[in-house]
């Protein structure tokens, strides 16, 4: 049976973690744009994606930065993994203040820490292109960005499996498997843990790497990954809570 190309609003309001009333809102005020099949709403997959693209200016400069490699300032920029650990300890202090953020700051900077270190653990000593990662957060939309031009998790992780055949494999292995023989192994399973606090906490994740893209939201155990048509290098990550 070929896969549908568009979302329900009951199946697009789990995507993004709200109820369908707040769903409706959004398409009422025309910030999801939708289509009426029948006596329903509907939502085209592909107009999901230029959502996510079009809600966040940090993770269209993310993307644009592991894409076309164009450069990015400083700001967002971190050369190694000192530079990213003292920009996440600032970002904790914010988020501690922050009175939206007040009871998820320490999970919030778990998680970016888990994807901004895999990134300098997992290519370590043979980046491709430019070493290090863009890191960048909105308190105010509630989002983080996080992003690199290194191996990507389909090279990283044939390492270890070598049977894996494409991306869409690669990311679901590396959210639900445990990995031995990873190095360095204390970072290994990372990512098991950051979906671990999200299926647990009022956090999401939209996580690509190569053409494949992972949506993962608060309460919901199942992975969401399908294939994007604009492959990119390394890995990129929206966090949003």
């Amino acid at each position: 049976m070929p896969e549908k190309d568009f979302y329900t609003t009951a199946e697009f309001a789990k995507l993004l973690g709200v109820s369908r009333i707040a769903v409706f809102n959004k398409i009422k005020k025309g910030e999801v744009k939708a289509q009426k099949m029948g006596r329903n709403f509907v939502i085209l997959k592909k107009d999901v994606q230029e959502i996510e693209k079009n809600s966040s200016s940090l993770f269209k400069i993310a993307k644009k930065w592991a894409v076309t490699r164009e450069k990015i300032p400083d700001k967002f920029y971190c050369q190694n993994s000192a530079i990213f650990q003292t920009r996440l300890v600032k970002m904790e202090t914010l988020l501690q203040k922050d009175k939206n953020a007040k009871d998820l700051f320490s999970l919030l900077t778990s998680i970016a820490g888990e994807i901004g270190n895999n990134s300098f653990d997992h290519n370590l000593g043979q980046w491709p292109d430019i070493p290090g990662i863009f890191f960048g957060y909105d308190l105010n939309k509630k989002q983080i960005v996080l992003a690199d031009r290194g191996l990507g998790i389909l090279q990283t992780l044939k390492r270890v499996r070598p049977a894996l055949k494409n991306h869409l494999e690669a990311l679901k292995t590396a959210f639900t498997e445990i990995i031995s023989g990873r190095s360095p192994e204390s970072r290994g399973n990372g990512l098991k843990y950051v979906r671990h606090v999200i299926v647990k906490y009022p956090i999401n994740l939209v996580f690509e790497t190569g053409n494949a893209k992972l949506k993962l939201n608060n309460g919901n155990h199942n992975l969401i990954i399908e294939d994007v048509m604009e492959s990119i290098n390394g890995c990129l990550a929206l966090i949003t809570w």
